[in-house]
C-alpha cells in the first residue's frame, strides 16, 4: 500500500509522435512532443526530468534517419514523484518507435521485419551519432533482427498466423527492436552539471596470509547474481580458484566510492574495476613468486590459484606466495615486499551500446480479450556473455516484467489524486502462468572497447517486451482496423476498441 501510495513510478509519458518514411519505407525524420507526468518531487540527483529527458532522447532508436525534432516537457502533478524504473524512458520510447514503424509498413504493405532490415543502422555505419545526439558505438542491430527471425522461423510463423486467422482466431506477430546506452561513464553525469559523479565504480581485492581472497565493492547486487558474475571475473583476471573469493558489496564502510547498481552498469562497471585491480594484485603475486622460485616473472603464469614455472614446471600456490609474503619474512627482502592488495577505479567515460530485437506472437480471446503470448523470442547483443545461465536469467526475468507493463501493471488515480489501485488486487502483476517459455539468442558482434568487453544487459527485456507485445496486438486487430496507442493493453481497453471499430465499421447482416 505505501509503495503504491507514495514511493517514485515510473512509464506516465504522453508522447505525440509523427514518422515521415518514403515509398520505399525509409525512414527520413522524426518528429515528437513528449510530456512527462514528473509527480510532486524531484529525484536526488537526476532530478525529475530524468524519465521524460530519456524518452525524447532515445526515440530514434537504432534506425538511420535524417532528421529529428524533440520536444519535452515535465509537468508537476500531485502524485508521487517520477523515478528510475528498470529501462527508464526507454519503453516508452521504443513503444512509441515500434509503433509508428509497424504503422509504417502496414500503410505501405511491406513485411515489419523488411521495414526494419532497411532502417536499421548497418555495421559498416558506426560509429552512429542519432539526432539527440547519442552515439551508438556498435552493436548489432542488424544481426539481432536476423537471429531473431532465424530463431522463430519467421515465415513458419506468419504461416500459422494466416491459418488462424483463415479460422477467425485473433492471432498477430510483433517486433520490437530496441537499442540503449549501458555502463555509461562520466561524461553523462558531466553533461547536465550532476552534483555527484555516477560514472566511476571501484574494487578492493585483497589476497591474506591464508591465500583468501576478499573483493570489495561500491555497487551491490539486488538479485541479479552479481557476486557470481564478479567473482568470474576476478578468477579470470587473477589466475585463482572461485571458491577461494568472497565478494563483499553494498557497504559503504568497505568502499565508500560507489554508487550503486541500476542503468545495466553493474557487469561493465565493476567487472572493469575487478580487472584493474586483479591485474595489479596478479602482478604482485607473481613477483612474490618469481623471487620464491628464482625465475624471471615472464616465466610465470598462474591458473586455478596455481603459479606454475613454464621452464621448470615448478608449482607455487597462492596459499604458499601469500604465507611467505606475510608471515615468512626473511624469504623476500624487506625492500621487495608488497602487500597483495589494490584498489583501482574505473570509468568508462560515456558507455556502450547494446541491442535487440525481440518477436512475439499474441492470440486475444474474442469472448473475454484477454491476451495470450504464445511464442517469445529475444536475439540480444550484451557484448562478452561472463555467465550465460545468469545472462538467461535476467532476460526471462524482464520480459516477464516487460509483460507486466504491456499487458497489466496500471496505477490509476481518480479526480482527487487518491491511487485506486493501491493493493495486488487492483495492480496486477504478472504471475508465472502467463509467462511463455522464451527462446534466447545471443549475438556477439564486434565486442565494446569497455574493460572485458561486456555491455550491460539488465534492462533490455523491459524495454523490447511491451512494445513488441504492442505490435503483436495491433496485428492480431488489423483485419479490424485497430491500432494499440495506449500501454498496457487490459481486457477492457481492446473491449472498447473492438466495440468502436464495429459501431464505425457494422459487420454486414444478411437475410435468411
Amino acid at each position: 500500500l505505501e509503495d503504491l501510495t507514495a514511493t517514485s513510478q515510473a512509464f506516465d509519458e504522453l508522447i505525440d509522435a509523427e514518422l515521415a518514411v518514403d515509398e520505399e519505407g525509409h525512414l527520413l525524420g522524426l518528429r515528437a512532443d513528449v510530456i512527462g507526468d514528473i509527480g510532486a518531487y524531484s529525484i536526488y540527483p537526476w532530478t525529475g526530468a530524468l524519465e521524460p529527458v530519456q524518452v525524447v532522447s532515445f526515440l530514434p532508436g537504432p534506425y538511420r534517419m535524417t532528421a529529428y525534432r524533440g520536444r519535452v516537457r515535465g509537468v508537476l502533478t500531485p502524485k508521487p514523484p517520477t523515478g528510475p524504473y528498470r529501462g527508464v524512458g526507454r519503453p516508452s520510447s521504443t513503444f512509441a518507435m515500434e509503433r509508428l514503424v509497424d504503422m509504417a509498413a502496414r500503410k505501405l504493405k511491406l513485411d515489419p521485419a523488411d521495414i526494419r532490415r532497411r532502417n536499421l543502422v548497418n555495421a559498416d555505419e558506426f560509429p552512429y551519432r542519432t539526432g539527440s545526439g547519442i552515439i551508438w558505438d556498435r552493436s548489432a542491430f542488424q544481426e539481432c533482427l536476423q537471429a531473431a527471425c532465424d530463431h522463430a522461423d519467421y515465415p513458419a510463423l506468419v504461416r500459422e498466423r494466416d491459418k488462424a486467422r483463415a479460422q477467425g482466431r485473433l492471432v498477430g506477430i510483433g517486433f520490437a527492436s530496441y537499442a540503449e546506452l549501458t555502463g555509461i561513464g562520466s561524461r553523462i553525469a558531466v553533461a547536465p552539471g550532476m552534483p555527484i559523479n555516477t560514472g566511476v565504480e571501484t574494487a578492493k581485492i585483497t589476497i591474506d596470509a591464508t591465500g583468501a581472497i576478499t573483493a570489495d565493492f561500491g555497487i551491490s547486487s539486488h538479485g541479479q547474481g552479481l557476486e557470481t558474475t564478479l567473482a568470474q571475473v576476478i578468477a579470470d583476471e587473477l589466475g585463482c580458484r572461485m571458491e577461494d573469493i568472497e565478494v563483499r558489496h553494498g557497504d559503504s564502510a568497505l568502499v565508500p566510492m560507489g554508487t550503486g547498481t541500476y542503468a545495466s552498469r553493474s557487469a561493465v562497471l565493476a567487472g572493469g574495476a575487478a580487472t584493474k585491480s586483479s591485474h595489479v594484485v596478479k602482478a604482485k603475486v607473481l613477483k612474490a613468486a618469481a623471487h620464491l622460485m628464482e625465475v624471471p616473472v615472464e616465466d610465470l603464469e598462474a591458473s586455478q590459484g596455481v603459479v606454475r614455472s613454464r621452464s621448470s614446471n615448478r608449482t607455487l600456490t597462492f596459499k604458499e606466495i601469500a604465507h611467505a609474503v606475510y608471515a615468512e619474512m626473511g624469504r623476500i627482502p624487506h625492500d621487495q615486499r608488497e602487500d597483495l592488495v589494490a584498489t583501482q577505479s574505473y570509468d568508462p567515460y560515456f558507455g556502450t551500446a547494446c541491442s535487440s530485437t525481440h518477436l512475439a506472437m499474441v492470440e486475444i480471446d474474442p469472448e473475454t480479450f484477454g491476451v495470450t503470448v504464445k511464442r517469445f523470442v529475444v536475439a540480444e547483443d550484451c557484448g562478452r556473455i561472463i555467465n550465460p545461465m545468469i545472462v538467461d536469467g535476467q532476460v526471462h526475468g524482464a520480459v516477464a516484467q516487460g509483460i507486466g507493463a504491456a499487458l497489466l501493471e496500471e496505477v490509476v488515480h481518480d479526480d482527487h489524486g487518491q491511487c485506486v489501485t493501491a493493493s495486488l488486487a487492483d495492480y496486477l502483476a504478472p504471475v508465472a502462468s502467463i509467462i511463455p517459455p522464451i527462446g534466447i539468442v545471443h549475438v556477439e558482434a564486434e565486442l565494446p572497447d569497455t574493460i572485458g568487453g561486456f555491455r550491460g544487459m539488465g534492462e533490455g527485456g523491459t524495454i523490447g517486451a511491451p512494445a513488441a507485445i504492442a505490435n503483436a496486438v495491433s496485428d492480431a486487430l488489423s483485419p479490424l482496423g485497430i491500432e494499440i496507442d495506449t500501454l498496457p493493453v487490459t481486457p477492457d481497453r481492446i473491449f472498447r476498441l473492438v466495440e468502436a471499430a464495429r459501431a464505425k465499421n457494422p459487420p454486414e447482416r444478411t437475410n435468411i
